[in-house]
């Protein structure tokens, strides 16, 4: 089966409540015919054309003047940590984390380095694929390629000893058209491989039982490679999950806010051609359906909350000529809202606008639903731990801020407990996740390096659920709470 091919990011910037509630879309009336009329389909693999790159991925959590501003290769400045470990967990243990990310410092570069430049879209990181399977299987994992039917995901483990509970790590991949590793993945990849070497190595030398589990998942950009796989069972074994991702902000910053939930609606509308100058009352525009449907959500934007967004394009019509009425249009829209419950509240809305023009005109229409992006539900007793060990040990300062972004990582976080930190790392003025300008950002070596601390904080905290009862008892209770469970 062919993957699904969503659009894969991002829109506002507001603090997150969310209580999840399901319902289920409204399927239209049956279709006669060949051609399909006022026909709602709800389903996950949307065809190829359906496929759009969002180029708005702000995963900034400050105003563009507290960015960190490039200034060539400098590294971020020294911080001496205080002298008492009294407020670390297990400092021991940081130090085995430390010495080995430390020790496999240079390898870990070049895996970045590789991969940023052999640039992949989504489904077809076969390179990386390739690179990060040999390189985990060199350190120790048992690998699994072409993982649950995707033939660029990937997962491998390491189980120490027998029992124990289960870390899951997440390594992206992908790139995008044009501008290459505009979003950082070459660092996202980098960092899941770091945290599970490193929990190995720190399961190995402190004899704790428990597994590590890190995912290669293709195509966050345009296929929501986290969601098939989730739905596959990929995540099942898993007690929580963790992965980062790199983002402007101010110097010596992380971010465990809350993203945007999101989904893309295509439409396409079915007339009937005629000659526009001898008999265009035989005829039935299509084209004007569109247009109207485009009109309708413009109305509809002044009665919508702040903090949702719905923009979209008319894509271009088969064999149209001015003097043609045309038969077929179609658009591609995405709706934003800040939870995946209003999300399906604002659908509807959306829905009838689309629907209205169709009856306006007599045209028929086909409704195709792309795979949902849920906000992200971070564990709130992870990220206060993974906050006090990047800011004691290594002097990062941590807001909740939300950022502008979406990702299908937000549907893991509703099933388990999960941590996805944004991290700064220094960019030009203007050069935000999804320009050329962040392409270059994320090859620097101070970007390397502001990752590799975020990497620590991951793997001790990841380290931590494994080997801490009590944490995870919290771990549990927050997941549960944020989820309603």
């Amino acid at each position: 089966m062919s993957p699904p091919q969503l659009p894969g990011c991002f829109s506002a910037l507001f603090q997150r409540s969310s209580k999840t509630h399901r319902k289920s879309n409204k399927d239209a009336p049956a279709t006669k015919g060949p051609v399909p009329k006022y026909e709602d389909i709800n389903k996950s693999d949307l065809t190829l054309p359906c496929r759009q790159m969002n180029l708005c991925c702000d995963f900034s959590y400050a105003p563009p003047e507290k960015w960190w501003v490039s200034e060539g290769e400098e590294k971020p400045p020294a911080y001496s940590p205080p002298e008492s470990s009294k407020d670390i967990y297990r400092p021991d243990v940081l130090r085995t984390i430390e010495h080995k990310l430390d020790a496999l410092n240079s390898d870990l570069r070049d895996l970045s380095l590789q991969i940023h430049g052999h640039p992949e879209l989504g489904f077809e990181e076969k390179f990386a694929h390739d690179l990060l399977t040999n390189f985990m299987s060199n350190n120790g994992f048992t690998v699994t390629r072409h993982y649950l039917g995707l033939d660029t995901a990937w997962r491998a483990e390491f189980q120490h000893s027998e029992g124990g509970r289960a870390l899951g790590v997440n390594s992206e991949m992908d790139a995008l058209p044009g501008m290459g590793h505009a979003c950082g993945h070459n660092l996202i990849a980098m960092s899941g491989v770091g945290v599970a070497i490193a929990v190995k190595a720190a399961l190995e030398a402190h004899d704790i039982p428990g597994k590590v589990i890190l995912l290669g998942t293709p195509a966050e950009e345009g296929g929501g490679g986290k969601i098939i796989l989730l739905d596959r069972g990929g995540y099942d074994d898993m007690d929580a999950c963790v992965m980062c991702h790199p983002s402007p902000g101010p110097q010596q910053s992380v971010s465990t806010g809350s993203t945007n939930a999101m989904r893309p609606i295509n439409v396409e509308y079915f007339g009937r051609a005629a000659h526009a100058g001898a008999s265009p009352w035989d005829g039935t525009n299509a084209l004007d359906a569109a247009f109207l449907a485009y009109s309708g959500i413009s109305v509809l934007r002044q009665q919508i909350k702040p903090d949702h967004r719905v923009h979209g394009i008319i894509r271009p019509g088969k064999d149209w000529a001015v003097n043609v009425i045309p038969d077929y249009a179609s658009m591609q829209w995405i709706i934003r809202t800040a939870t995946y419950p209003e999300l399906e509240v604002f659908q509807e809305r959306v829905v009838a606008c689309l629907q209205a023009a169709a009856m306006a005109t007599g045209c028929e229409y086909k409704i195709t639903y792309g795979l949902p992006y849920y906000d992200l539900h971070q564990n709130t007793a992870m990220g206060e731990a993974f906050s006090k060990i990047v800011g004691y040990r290594y002097g990062l300062t941590t807001s909740t801020t939300a950022s502008t972004a979406s990702t299908d990582f937000g549907n893991v976080t509703y099933r388990l407990p999960s941590l996805h930190p944004n991290f700064a790392i220094p960019t030009s003025p203007g050069g935000g996740n999804h320009t050329p300008a962040f392409a270059q950002s994320a090859r620097t070596k101070a970007a390397h390096d502001a990752a590799i601390v975020i990497t620590k904080g991951l793997a001790h905290t990841g380290f931590r659920l494994l080997s801490d009862d009590a944490f995870f008892n919290q771990v549990q209770c927050a997941h549960k709470m944020a989820n309603d469970i």
